[in-house]
């Protein structure tokens, strides 16, 4: 009984400290910048959301960043949901000569620091005169040995069975994997979508890079570029729209957490 009591114990503050930080910056976006840099700060709800919010729309259009996050994001996830989930299929459950090479190089580039390729990149995106537009965000971010790696061990506890009878009945590959694969594989893709989302959504180095004018940022960047002088900063302004930026991707989160869990423990297992 003792146990269980310190183990609950142990979870609630441990949940407690986990949740503390949303919170201040939840009730710092409703209060001023007073209230922010007092000692103690201001802990509760106040009154100056609608100040704080006309101060961040004059810095910059917080609707067209959210805009353009939510493009790039909802656009990047499905190319990569389809992309990855037809790759994991290959991977998994055709043969064919040099199958094994061609994981194996995958699961190389996992080894590459990003940051490595971001000047070739940057020259080639321009070469092909995409620079600038939410493509050139979209795109490159395409190859990713994680989300390849992820449905294709989903994909080997898959049962062949079900597709070697989709294909004696006569449909072809292509019906078979969005007829019969992709409606069998939710939690997998489920998963695969809200990562896919998150790092998307949270992107800030390459959209940095590649985006040059106030009208193509997305959140991370336009935070970035809220951050003014160190000396007169408006706190309270700063924690309204990282909490706007923050908000989407909780309740994502939330709503889809069990296929989050679910999809990351379906490759645990191989039939």
């Amino acid at each position: 009984m003792l146990r269980k009591i310190i183990t609950y114990l142990l979870i609630t503050v441990g949940t407690l400290l986990s949740i503390f930080p949303f919170y201040f910056m939840f009730t710092s976006a409703t209060n001023a910048n007073t209230d922010i840099l007092r000692s103690p700060p201001k802990l509760i709800f106040g009154t100056h959301l609608v100040q704080n919010f006309a101060a961040l729309m004059a810095k910059i259009n917080i609707w067209q960043v959210a805009a353009n996050s939510i493009f790039i994001a909802v656009a990047y996830t499905i190319l990569a949901i389809l992309m990855f989930t037809a790759a994991g299929y290959a991977l998994a459950q055709f043969e064919f000569r040099g199958k094994k090479l061609a994981f194996v190089l995958v699961m190389a580039t996992m080894m590459i620091p990003q940051q490595v390729i971001y000047i070739p990149l940057f020259n080639l995106i321009n070469r092909v005169g995409l620079a600038n537009t939410h493509a050139a965000v979209i795109l490159p971010l395409l190859a990713n040995a994680f989300g390849i790696f992820l449905m294709r061990q989903n994909l080997l506890a898959f049962p062949a069975s079900i597709i070697e009878a989709a294909r004696i009945d006569g449909s072809g590959e292509i019906k078979t994997f969005f007829a019969i694969v992709i409606p069998n594989l939710k939690p997998a893709i489920g998963a695969l979508g809200i990562y896919m989302f998150t790092s998307m959504w949270n992107n800030f180095m390459w959209p940095l890079i590649i985006l040059g004018t106030k009208e193509k940022y997305t959140f991370p960047v336009a935070l970035a570029m809220l951050d003014g002088n160190p000396n007169k900063k408006d706190f309270a302004m700063l924690m309204l729209a990282t909490s706007l930026a923050t908000l989407p991707i909780m309740l994502i989160f939330f709503i889809f957490q069990k296929q989050f869990v679910a999809g990351v423990m379906g490759g645990a297992v191989k039939e």
